[in-house]
């Protein structure tokens, strides 16, 4: 097995940057997910209840953020103050970020059409992952829960397959947002994975990822009503256990080391989980 494709993603439910090499960090991808948008009072805000955020680009170099979006002629720049800051809500989490000038959150807000701020998760920021699936000590920045998501290209082809059986349009692994793509033609092979190693690094799967509708939406536009994943996860990723309900794709990983991984770098299972995970097959 190798590694397929990398990707992160600089902004929260923003498009994806997808990368020949990168470092890996505590984190998880070196810049993946380190900005968010939030409403005024500073709960997130995703491409779930904002379709329009697929169509914002988000690029950082050397500390300062530049932001473009789809059908505006002029971008952003953006720096912050680590004076500067709010509390912020991401699911269960609360914690505290450095937040956007008024200038910059107003023209947001006008390119959403909402009343938005621009956070950032800085040098303060803490935010703990799950104890009971992560361990304890294990931190990451905006991403859902997690440092690392990792999926196969054998997983992708199942759904695909299932999706042309009915007839219906196939998607690409945009659509699931990963961090991390292995090639490996073995469909859900990842279910028996407790860990792989890529580049002397060890990455624990520590909880399948739950999907949502956002698997649904075009991720250049935001639009929905095209190419369905939806389907086929009913058909053939149901979970059959209460912890983690609904559609499964992928795995939430959590990297035990840091350092450099590329395209091509050879994975290696190095813990195995026998009885996989149950999964009802319809």
């Amino acid at each position: 097995m190798k590694v397929h494709s990398l990707h992160y993603y600089p902004l929260k439910s923003g498009r994806v940057v997808d990368v020949e090499k990168t470092e890996v960090e505590a984190w998880g991808l070196a810049g993946d997910r380190r900005y968010m948008i939030t409403d005024p009072p500073g709960k997130f805000i995703t491409q779930r209840e904002l379709q329009a955020l697929a169509q914002v680009t988000a690029q950082e170099s050397d500390g300062v953020l530049h932001l473009a979006k789809a059908g505006e002629e002029a971008g952003i720049t953006v720096t912050f103050d680590p004076a500067r800051r709010i509390d912020t809500v991401v699911w269960d989490s609360e914690v505290t970020a450095s937040v956007a000038d008024d200038r910059v959150n107003a023209t947001l807000s006008n390119w959403l059409g909402q009343p938005v701020k621009l956070v950032h998760a800085d040098a303060i920021t803490k935010r703990e992952c799950s104890t009971t699936w992560a361990g304890g000590g294990v931190e990451t920045g905006f991403a859902d829960g997690y440092p690392v998501l990792i999926t196969t290209t054998g997983s992708l082809d199942a759904l695909n397959a299932a999706t042309s059986e009915q007839g219906a349009e196939t998607f690409g692994m945009d659509r699931f947002r990963p961090n991390i793509v292995i090639d490996d033609e073995r469909p859900f092979a990842d279910d028996f994975w407790g860990a792989v190693e890529i580049s002397g690094i060890r990455f624990d799967l520590v909880k399948p990822c739950a999907r949502c509708i956002m698997t649904t939406q075009d991720q250049l536009t935001g639009e929905r009503g095209g190419p369905d994943p939806m389907p086929a996860m009913r058909k053939l990723r149901m979970s059959s256990d209460r912890r983690v309900p609904g559609v499964l794709f992928g795995w939430n990983a959590v990297p035990r080391s840091a350092g450099p991984v590329r395209i091509g770098d050879a994975v290696t299972v190095v813990a195995d989980r026998p009885e996989g995970w149950p999964i009802r097959v319809r």
